[in-house]
This record gives structure tokens, C-alpha cells and sequence, in this order.
């Protein structure tokens, strides 16, 4: 089985719609598409399989009406940003994939290794608290549920 196959059957279970599809040629990331609170791929334009995970990460830390809503450009909020890099490290870690898979050479503006380093050896790496405070994850990188319920209503009303 393939990373992105490992991936796309990961993200189909935990409830983050995940398909082959037409993708324009311009998208935030190659050969994805964010589409009404799933992903659409083309595995012809699909750059890095790691990047289906980040995507997913955001769409996992959104509220579930904002995520049946959202669209291609789902990067606007610095809180997000950073749960979605947890919470990509952490479904990386949990599918047992390299973490380079997730934070590779060709992304994060040259930090991929600093970001590694960083959650490998820290207590508490970016992103984790919001994480915790969502209610997502207690110790992690194990996650206690892997999208944001909505549960935590004043938690996920302060990340806007």
C-alpha cells in the first residue's frame, strides 16, 4: 500500500472525506483541493503525500459547520496553522510514517528539519496546547479524537 493510499484510508475513517479528482492546475498546494469539508486529489499532481495530511489537519481543528463550509484556502488563521502542523505530526506518528513525509523538504519555508527536531523533543510543540484546549489530545501525540467536535464552544469561537 502507498503513502497516499495509507493516508487517504486513514483520513476516510476518522471522518475527513477524501477522493481522486479533478484538481485545477493552481491550487494552495499541489494536486489538492479543499471542497466542502473533504479533500479531492489528483495523484498526477499531487506533489508530496504528506500534504494531504496537513490539509486534513485543517480541516480537523474547524468547527463542523465551518468545516462542511470550507473552501480551497483554508490556511487564514495563525492558531489553525499551527494545530494543523500538530495534528499532521501527530496522524503521521500514528500512521507510523517518517515525519519527513508530512514536514518535507519543499515546505515550510526551509524549517521541515527545525520542525522535526522540534516535535521530537519537546514537551510542548506549537499547536499542541490549542489542541488540548479543544479537547483533542490530553498526552500528546496520542489524540483523544481526531476532529474538533465542535464540544469546546468557547474554545472554538476564540480561534476566529
Amino acid at each position: 500500500m502507498t503513502v497516499t493510499e495509507r493516508v487517504v484510508g486513514f483520513l476516510d475513517t476518522i471522518g475527513v472525506p477524501c477522493r481522486r479528482g479533478p484538481v485545477p492546475d493552481t491550487t494552495v498546494l499541489p494536486g489538492i483541493l479543499i471542497e466542502h469539508g473533504g479533500i479531492v486529489y489528483d495523484p498526477d499532481k499531487l506533489a508530496h503525500p504528506g500534504d494531504l495530511l496537513h490539509e486534513a489537519g485543517h480541516l480537523a481543528v474547524m468547527a463542523p459547520a465551518r468545516r462542511m463550509r470550507a473552501r480551497p484556502d483554508v490556511g487564514r488563521y495563525a492558531a489553525e496553522e499551527m494545530m494543523a502542523i500538530a495534528w499532521s505530526y501527530a496522524a503521521a506518528v500514528h500512521l507510523g510514517l517518517d515525519p519527513a513525509v508530512v514536514f518535507h523538504e519543499q515546505g515550510y519555508r526551509g524549517q521541515s528539519a527545525s520542525l522535526i527536531e522540534a516535535f521530537r523533543n519537546s514537551r510542548c510543540p506549537v499547536g499542541t496546547p490549542t489542541l488540548k484546549w479543544l479537547g483533542m489530545t490530553e498526552h500528546y501525540p496520542a489524540m483523544i479524537r481526531w476532529l474538533n467536535d465542535g464540544s469546546n464552544a468557547a474554545a472554538t469561537a476564540a480561534l476566529k
